[in-house]
């Protein structure tokens, strides 16, 4: 196969763990005989100090005309107080490409309970899939900004969703689960919110083309709470833009470190975005410390979605399982004692241990 990526490594230690992404990805291609094309380009603040905007017209053409785009991270403390934001170039690309749906899988492995809070026996089957609504909702609705009226400053975000919106990825969650253990938990905030009363009667809608599914209700806090408590009752959580991303971070803690959490950013066709769930972390930024496997694991889901490639996906997870069950350790999930990886001897360990053998 021949195969054309994006990079867009971005600010911070983005540029670091795309570097590593892109290392497993052209080992993937020695191994498996494939042609993977990369081509860099800029998003975020460093775009916003070059060009004055967070992403340019010509890097969204050239994602278009991709197979895939790997991305790294965003933002910083540089950028908090500007007016132009690096995290809006992050939602633009999303938008302009259509992509309405993040899905963003927890698996804690057996190994890592430690760098877990959660006492280990809580952990025990732990398997979700979050998938987010990623277009819609508070971050993209219309009126949104500050406003001032008669010598008052207020402040204006619109939660907006539509039917259609909500049925598509109610939909695709429930297609997802087809694949697991056949149990979607819509997620929505129905006793107060006009928007997520129609996410409900929606989510349920759609559901009964799916017999064999079960679909659950969960009002987010309640949501939260079950996270922490019953995280291995869940399967696949869908749910709206702003829940999914407070949900999905909540649910790092399972795993120890945002440092191990990839995600893949999808729409209708083939082409996504494929992200580490972690941010920029400047203050780890140049010391060549950073978790490589969020990147590591989204470059799997790439070849998983967008280039239909699974037994290369599998390739790297279990390169990644076989590493870490070794006892392979950057600082974010190492006890006192182990020995503790950086960045790019991360990333040798598990290409030490990537084969094509099932």
């Amino acid at each position: 196969m021949h195969a054309h990526i994006i990079t867009l490594p971005g600010d911070g230690i983005g540029p670091e763990v795309v570097a590593e992404g892109v290392r497993v990805l052209q080992t993937i291609a020695e191994k498996f005989n494939h042609q993977f094309e990369f081509e860099e380009h800029r998003i975020g603040g460093c775009t916003i100090d070059a060009y004055g905007t967070p992403l340019r017209d010509e890097t969204l053409d050239a994602c278009r005309r991709a197979d895939a785009v790997l991305l790294g991270a965003v933002g910083g403390p540089k950028w908090d107080c500007g007016e132009v934001r690096p995290e809006q170039g992050l939602l633009r690309l999303r938008k302009e490409l259509n992509l309405f749906a993040n899905l963003r899988p927890v698996k804690p492995h057996p190994a890592l309970t430690h760098a877990s809070p959660l006492r280990a026996e809580k952990l025990v089957g732990v398997d979700v899939l979050v998938v987010r609504e990623l277009t819609g909702g508070l971050y993209f609705g219309k009126p949104q900004g500050r406003f001032e009226e008669n010598g008052r400053v207020r402040a204006v975000d619109t939660l907006e969703y539509t039917a259609e919106e909500i049925r598509r990825i109610v939909d695709l969650a429930c297609r997802l689960a087809q694949t697991r253990r056949q149990h979607v938990t819509s997620v929505d905030k129905a006793n107060v919110l006009a928007s997520s009363k129609l996410w409900r009667e929606i989510a349920t809608e759609t559901a009964r083309a799916y017999p064999n599914i079960t679909l659950d209700h969960l009002l987010v806090d309640t949501c939260a709470m079950r996270l922490i408590s019953a995280p291995a009752s869940f399967d696949v959580i869908v749910t709206e833009n702003m829940f999914g991303d407070i949900l999905t971070d909540e649910a790092a803690v399972l795993v120890g470190s945002l440092g191990m959490l990839p995600s893949a950013s999808l729409g209708a066709g083939t082409l996504g975005v494929y992200e580490p769930i972690h941010g920029s972390a400047p203050d780890i930024a140049g010391k060549g410390i950073a978790n490589p496997i969020g990147t590591i694991l989204s470059a799997a889901m790439l070849l998983r979605h967008s280039l239909d490639l699974p037994r290369e996906a599998d390739a790297i997870e279990r390169a990644v399982e076989r590493a870490l069950t070794d006892g392979c350790r950057t600082a974010d999930i190492a006890r006192p004692d182990e020995r503790v990886l950086n960045t790019r001897t991360m990333t040798d360990a598990i290409l030490a241990r990537l084969t094509t053998e099932h």
